[in-house]
């Protein structure tokens, strides 16, 4: 039993709570004029397209600085804001950087998931201070560039406000999905006798207490899993008894998505505690430090309830989901950000909650596909994903087209659990969503994971690993610690083909430090710490150096890279990172990010993929011309077959944005012949006239 609650020790975990800083945040907006000035109930997705829609990931663990130098002071510095501006990005999206982790007695413990489990809204010393965040915001408006920050909506670490709640303070309790359990039925429970800590409740366990009425059941997926473990994680756990504020005795069991160190939160309780956590969070964020956009992490997870005659709750993709979703963007909205979500769902779904959400959403249509054409070299699938994107009314403009971030390469194909049992009409041949998504991910783990390549691994949720080490994998790289120049231009190749997809379709580009420098996964043996609980993601994330740094200070070890700082590259007009540039310069200067995609003519070649778009203020049009496989092919778009085209009856010649040379033939208005190399994309123009 926890001892440690009398008076003083409550009053000090109060004032380190998120609900009590919530309430002095609320009072910068409550009755104010400055919540009435902007439209909020309608996505705003143009107006940030059109503002800024090329993006620079980082990841704070990863960024490699100057000694003695903090991330944030490395971010106020004109010495990086010059290359960003000069490569064409316009948002930086920083990843998590507020205090995370849990409290133990007085002591602080340390993030259980990099950063993803906030406890406080101040920023974590280690990453720097509220002033030197402020510095970087406005460095970046000099340069004509917004700062990206996050929102938690799932949950919290075990901080004060977890405390609080287990020793059942005011209405902290209702801040969390937890459940007090009566004594007479602690012995359902899994014996805890550490206060500070949990135990997973087993299967059989949450059968019982979801039969006795005390939780909604089984979760649809345990987001945070060990693959092969024996005892599988149930996301339920349990407490040891813990003395409340009123000297009863209690034990209580909790819900968890991801670890036990990260409670859900309850966004349906009377104490409205999660609401104004979150509104606070989003008014710290914008109004106090000046982000100007705001990813709001992990948003499909938010509202679980029983299935009536079942042991099972509906806990993804739920109606509460989506309403909270949309409290959130609207609330982002009327203070005059921006926002997107990590939604991992089917085309439906990410359609649904993005009608009145978010402003922009993650690209989980397109991102595990082409995956999948990368490292097979087959583009069917790929082709298939974005064409059922269209018959479910979701298009490109909406999505954040993305490269590598901080976690595994995911390719869970929600849209294909979702229609399990429905049928699809791929490759000439019906096959329903499940075979589909088995076929796919086996096709992936045959190359990935190959036996002679140790530098995969295998997450619940995908590959860990870079996408440099993902393209290796294609190339059957079996020692990427002395990879030859041969290999590092094939992998060069198919990394710029890789960007050159993401970059050439309408909405946002985005695109990670570890890809600029061509990061390598790090070795096991470098991070054993961090892997002894299972989750293999660090293996991605190893620190990585943009400037050059003459003496190098990171949270992470240093990943060997294949193409070096950006100031050695842009010395390079063929290094990957000029190469980067000139695609930005040329998605820019025919503003593909606000174009549409008007057509995917059919291709007769499995390794090709071929993209149409209108260009907006009579730039013409633009065709993105992708062979992915390891043999040249010849395609032919019949013009006849895109009704958009049926009033054109001239046309200027078919010109190469990469070189500005003629390039492809075109024939009486009706077919355009394109040639291309292995691994080879082009950015073509033309221009018709009626």
């Amino acid at each position: 039993m926890n001892k440690l609650n009398n008076n003083q020790y409550t009053q000090w975990l109060e004032k380190q709570s998120l609900l009590f800083n919530a309430s002095k945040l609320a009072q910068q907006i409550s009755g104010k004029p400055l919540q009435w000035q902007q439209p909020y109930a309608l996505p705003q997705t143009k107006d940030l397209t059109q503002k800024a829609s090329t993006w620079l990931v980082i990841y704070p663990k990863s960024l490699i600085t100057h000694t003695h130098q903090n991330m944030l002071q490395f971010l106020g510095e004109d010495t990086f804001w010059k290359i960003f501006s000069d490569i064409g990005f316009q948002v930086l999206y920083t990843g998590p950087i507020k205090l995370a982790g849990g409290i133990k007695n007085h002591e602080y413990t340390p993030s259980v998931d990099g950063g993803f489990d906030p406890i406080q809204f101040k920023i974590n010393p280690v990453f720097g201070t509220k002033n030197q965040y402020m510095t970087a915001v406005k460095k970046a408006l000099k340069y004509h560039a917004f700062l990206a920050a996050d929102i938690i909506p799932g949950h919290t670490g075990k901080g004060a406000d977890f405390l609080l709640a287990l020793r059942n303070y005011k209405d902290y309790p209702g801040i969390y999905s937890m459940i007090e359990i009566k004594k007479s039925d602690w012995k359902l429970l899994p014996e805890v006798k550490d206060p500070w800590a949990s135990t997973n409740l087993t299967s059989h366990q949450v059968d019982i207490l979801t039969q006795k009425g005390y939780i909604p059941g089984h979760l649809e997926r345990v987001l945070f899993s060990v693959p092969n473990q024996i005892e599988p994680v149930t996301g339920w756990d349990a407490t040891a008894p813990i003395e409340g504020v009123d000297g009863k005795v209690r034990r209580w069991v909790y819900l968890h998505y991801f670890r036990a160190g990260q409670p859900t939160l309850n966004w349906l309780d009377p104490s409205f505690g999660a609401q104004r956590i979150l509104s606070a969070e989003i008014i710290q964020n914008i109004q106090e430090l000046g982000a100007g956009i705001l990813r709001i992490d992990a948003n499909p997870f938010l509202g679980i309830e029983p299935k009536p005659k079942t042991l099972n709750a509906w806990s993804e993709n739920h109606p509460l989901s989506v309403t909270t979703t949309n409290l959130l963007a609207n609330f982002v909205r009327k203070l005059g950000g921006w926002s997107f979500q990590e939604l991992a769902l089917s085309f439906d779904a990410i359609r649904d909650f993005s009608q009145y959400g978010p402003d922009l959403s993650y690209d989980f249509v397109t991102r595990p596909a082409v995956e999948h054409a990368v490292l097979t070299g087959d583009a069917s699938f790929l082709r298939f994903c974005m064409k059922q994107a269209k018959i479910y009314g979701l298009e490109p403009n909406k999505l954040i087209h993305d490269m590598q971030n901080h976690d595994e390469i995911t390719y869970e194909l929600v849209h294909f659990v979702k229609h399990a049992n429905d049928l699809f009409d791929y490759n000439g041949k019906m096959i329903t969503g499940s075979a589909l998504r088995d076929s796919v991910i086996k096709q992936m783990h045959k190359i990935a994971l190959n036996p002679k390549l140790s530098y995969n691994k295998l997450s619940g949720n995908g590959l860990c690993t870079t996408f440099v080490g993902l393209i290796a994998s294609r190339f059957g790289i079996e020692d990427i610690d002395h990879i030859t120049e041969q290999q590092k231009t094939e992998i060069l190749k198919a990394h710029l083909l890789l960007a050159i997809f993401n970059a050439m379709q309408p909405g946002i580009f985005s695109i990670s430090g570890w890809d600029l420098v061509g990061a390598l996964p790090l070795h096991e043996k470098e991070i054993p710490d961090l892997l002894k609980d299972g989750d293999c993601r660090w293996i991605n994330r190893g620190a990585y150096d943009l400037l050059g740094a003459e003496v190098e200070s990171a949270q992470m070890p240093k990943a060997k890279n294949l193409y070096g700082p950006l100031t050695e590259q842009l010395k390079n007009p063929n290094s990957f990172a000029s190469q980067i540039k000139h695609l930005i310069k040329i998605r820019d200067q025919y503003q593909i990010a606000s174009s549409q995609q008007i057509a995917l003519p059919p291709v007769k070649n499995k390794s090709a993929v071929m993209m149409m778009h209108l260009l907006p203020n009579n730039l013409g049009y633009e065709i993105t011309a992708l062979n992915f496989g390891k043999k040249s092919i010849i395609e032919t778009i019949d013009l006849n077959q895109i009704p958009e085209m049926n009033k054109c009856k001239t046309h200027q010649p078919v010109t190469n944005l990469w070189n500005n040379q003629q390039d492809s033939t075109i024939s009486d208005l009706h077919t355009i012949t394109i040639k291309l190399n292995p691994l080879e994309g082009k950015i073509l123009h033309v221009t018709f006239g009626v």
